[in-house]
């Protein structure tokens, strides 16, 4: 389905809710270990990469570590999505790293918790359908993203509403209001959540 949609907009962002990459000390120290050597760097480094600790810093929610438990599952499933993706429609759907140089199908990697609160809204029972949280959320909905209105937002299962928020994520890319890495090299091999401001 995903591909169909893309040949029928080539020129599509997709906002994915998952690690598009692996802390690059991670990948650094599996390369010659060995069963029963040690590993030297600390574990914040080997678990969590420099978008995740930029997203702590500036928003005060540390997104699960893609190094380790069944996060890393999530990311090694999208990304075997993404490249299916791009042998159904024969893009080459890379990473996008500015607004300014879309001209294609591109992906970027998005945190809906972390936009939620750069959109100045609290977390608390978002997830949860018919929440006063989630009402409260909806209540305030940017007008710039427009829903159709048969589209109940406050019941939608937590999946579906994270998938809206997810389209929220890729605005504000496309207008430019997500902060980039400071560290380009290391964000292409990491990767890099988008998130507001």
């Amino acid at each position: 389905m995903l591909a169909a949609w893309l040949v029928d907009d080539p020129g599509a962002l997709l906002a994915l809710d998952a690690p598009l990459g692996w802390p690059a000390d991670l990948g650094d120290a599996l390369v010659g270990h060995r069963a029963g050597d040690p590993i030297d760097a600390p574990s914040e480094r080997l678990f969590a990469r420099a978008t995740d600790h930029e997203v702590h810093a500036r928003h005060g929610r540390m997104p699960l570590e893609v190094g380790a438990g069944w996060i890393a599952r999530t990311a090694r499933a999208t990304l075997g999505l993404l490249d299916e993706v791009r042998g159904a429609t024969g893009q080459p759907i890379p990473l996008a790293w500015s607004p300014e140089t879309l001209h294609a199908a591109a992906a970027i990697e998005v945190y809906p918790a972390a936009t939620l609160i750069a959109h100045g809204h609290a977390l608390a029972g978002y997830k949860v359908p018919g929440s006063p949280g989630r009402a409260a959320v909806v209540k305030t909905w940017p007008d710039a993203l427009v829903v159709p209105p048969s589209l109940d937002l406050v019941a939608l299962n937590a999946d579906a509403f994270d998938a809206i928020v997810c389209v929220l994520a890729g605005a504000d890319f496309l207008a430019g209001a997500a902060r980039g890495p400071d560290d380009l090299e290391l964000a292409r091999r990491e990767g890099w959540i988008w998130v507001r401001g």
